[in-house]
């Protein structure tokens, strides 16, 4: 039959899109014999299949209205930021850190989803990355007592790292919250007093708090599933409040909550219970985890204990049996004293997620594990891959072949060990370069399908 002139355009949104021939990061033109690396095969979890394993990792943007009738929706910014990575081959785009509760973003310029009004900017998000035959994710989450505080790019006017949000900007200094309250949870512990603090001291949540909390993060996940997203992850990294209540050093609390590893947990596995019995069981829910804080030589790590990789270990093991289908492992963000420096630390949190993976898998678990952070890091990627290619390095001391490379390794299986994890997510990486896939999968010789508007200035076919 000879090809139609017609140009098919994508059915259910109000603007003309053109279909494409082949969704765009899908594998085409497989030359005899050619071995398709892991990371161009298409990984399916529960009723969501990736078209390759590369996600993208969700990112604060500070793009959101303070106040008004459009307080945390997500606007045309979002589309054109988050669209292009999937237009250009990303299997999954995550919208950032979204919050179940107005306290609970980390900016008065973060998203939130704790009312219905916010539901449309996030279908808007979904409807334009289906459109480009990708996948939508929503990271649902509460910052804790890390709230209230400006866009990072406004904190570096002050030359800070970070300024606290008053009133006149629209934060609220009065309602920050976590599981241990007072001047002794202040993040960066910096007196209420002192000018050069950059976060507000927390109430601690009563039990009634919270049980609001876990109802908020409920109702957020069936309003994203009304928006039509593909699947939810639970932040649960980085110092935010789950973590803040995993973590001996920030949850002083004595009651159910608190003390043991079981009460520590307790929030989030009421969360994850929750949230499965409201979302289809079709769809995929995830789980951000900083699998170390990093203070197990520090003092208040060795005066309160701290969350450790063994801890990450057993509750992954927990919540695998409870219907989480991914663990992101990620690290640190819960305590100023951490001692590690993530720009410099050679392959961290990769070797971690392998050690993880390692242990779900002699438990019988086959919960899917993800593997995020510095894979860019010209060290960090010699480390991973055993590629002396003698490349020469940019000015940031990385190659995208050296970033092709570690992306490859990392999840391919060999003879001798089982991958390092499932997918990867990056996420710095595709700000600077949208088309990071497309570049990978030329520098790795795989032909990959390019969007229908791009096929003209693709790279040479190899």
């Amino acid at each position: 039959m000879a090809p139609s002139t017609y140009n098919r355009p994508v059915e259910d949104v109000p603007y003309f899109s053109p279909q494409h021939a082949t969704s765009p990061g899908t594998v085409i033109d497989r030359k005899n014999g050619q071995k398709i690396p892991t990371l161009f095969t298409p990984l399916t979890i529960r009723g969501m299949t990736l078209r390759n394993r590369t996600i993208v990792a969700p990112m604060c943007q500070y793009s959101t209205a303070e106040a008004g009738p459009n307080v945390g929706a997500l606007t045309p910014y979002h589309i054109s930021t988050l669209g292009h990575y999937a237009l250009k081959g990303a299997a999954l785009t995550f919208i950032e850190a979204t919050g179940v509760q107005p306290n609970g973003r980390i900016s008065p310029n973060c998203p939130g989803l704790w009312s219905d009004s916010q539901i449309p900017g996030v279908k808007a998000v979904a409807d334009f990355i289906h459109s480009q035959q990708g996948l939508c994710g929503i990271q649902l989450a509460h910052a804790g007592r890390k709230a209230s505080t400006v866009p990072p790019f406004i904190a570096s006017k002050f030359k800070k790292p970070s300024v606290r949000a008053d009133s006149s900007v629209g934060g609220w200094p009065n309602d920050v919250v976590g599981p241990s309250g007072g001047e002794a949870f202040i993040w960066d512990g910096k007196a209420s007093s002192d000018p050069e603090g950059g976060f507000w001291a927390p109430r601690e949540l009563s039990s009634r708090d919270i049980d609001v909390l876990v109802q908020s993060w409920v109702e957020a996940a069936i309003r994203a599933v009304k928006a039509g997203v593909d699947c939810i992850e639970i932040h649960g990294a980085h110092g935010y409040l789950i973590g803040q209540f995993l973590s001996p050093v920030t949850n002083q609390r004595s009651d159910k909550y608190g003390g043991s590893f079981e009460n520590r947990t307790r929030l989030l596995i009421d969360i994850i219970r929750a949230l499965r019995s409201v979302i289809p069981e079709s769809m995929p829910l995830f789980l951000r985890l900083s699998s170390t804080e990093w203070l197990e030589d520090t003092e208040v790590g060795k005066k309160y204990g701290s969350w450790d990789v063994a801890s990450t270990i057993k509750l992954a093991k927990i919540v695998s049996e409870l219907g989480v289908d991914f663990l992101d492992v990620s690290s640190g963000g819960n305590h100023p004293e951490q001692r590690i420096n993530m720009f410099r630390s050679k392959d961290y949190q990769t070797r971690i997620a392998a050690q993880i993976r390692k242990e779900l898998r002699a438990s019988g678990s086959g919960m899917l594990v993800g593997a995020v952070g510095l894979i860019t890091e010209a060290e960090q990627a010699r480390g991973i891959v055993e590629d002396p290619t003698g490349n020469v390095q940019d000015a940031n001391g990385s190659t995208i072949k050296q970033e092709a490379e570690t992306a490859k390794a990392i999840t391919e299986a060999s003879d001798k060990q089982e991958p390092m994890a499932d997918a990867i997510l990056v996420a710095r990486q595709f700000m600077r370069e949208p088309e990071w896939v497309l570049r990978v999968a030329w520098q790795l010789g795989v032909n990959v399908a390019w969007p229908s508007q791009f096929d003209r200035v693709r790279f040479p076919k190899l």
